[in-house]
């Protein structure tokens, strides 16, 4: 069952592509926390479920600024820039909302199994004509993660931190630590300074992020 009526996909593809695409070339916004912030703002279930007012009652420029107001408090003035190609994030957000509405998973569970914008742009899944490949792609990654989210990120949510405001904290790469919590990198296997400064941020032990 799709998620919504298919008249408003195109728009709602395009919306989230410029949206992502605006984040990341415009205010330098690395692409997965912009797609956190989608999630963990509210805007992604409204999106999700077919509003109109986001999926199509606005532009994607607009609604990546609304996402920046309901996490910061204010919305960016940066001027948005007229590419002449699409982006690689262009596509990476378009194919996100087009997956979304394709098989029906909410926002928050595609970031949970770990689809999220970097797992596209990786993997040089860019354009339209990439779509059945992509889908293709993304069904294995949801069939092979596994459901729990990891420690880190579960314990990371519960003291309201982002990815970056937890990796610089604890001085480490902002992709290091979505590493982590996706699983691809293995954190017991991690150098004991790391673990320790990522479990002085949180407020937890050291043991408590390790996964048995």
């Amino acid at each position: 069952m799709r998620a919504y009526d298919e008249s408003y996909l195109n728009d709602a593809m395009d919306t989230l592509g410029e949206a992502l695409d605006y984040a990341v070339a415009d205010c330098g916004q690395d692409p997965d926390e912009f797609f956190e912030w989608f999630v963990v703002s509210g805007m992604a279930a409204s999106f999700g479920r077919g509003n109109p007012k986001f999926v199509a009652g606005m532009s994607g420029v607009e609604l990546a600024r609304e996402v920046q107001f309901r996490i910061l408090g204010k919305r960016s003035d940066v001027t948005a820039t007229q590419p002449l190609d699409r982006t690689p994030e262009y596509w990476a957000g378009w194919f996100l909302a087009y997956y979304q509405w394709y098989r029906g998973i909410p926002f928050d569970e595609m970031a949970r199994y770990g689809l999220v914008p970097t797992m596209l742009l990786e993997r040089s899944i860019l354009h339209e004509a990439d779509a059945s490949k992509a889908v293709a792609f993304a069904d294995r990654l949801m069939e092979n993660a596994t459901e729990s989210p990891s420690r880190l990120a579960f314990l990371r949510k519960q003291r309201g931190l982002t990815q970056q405001q937890l990796a610089e904290a604890a001085d480490v790469s902002l992709r290091m630590v979505q590493l982590y919590e996706q699983r691809q990198n293995d954190l017991s296997k991690a150098a004991a300074g790391v673990v320790v400064r990522l479990a002085h941020v949180i407020g937890c032990s050291a043991e408590e992020l390790l996964e048995s």
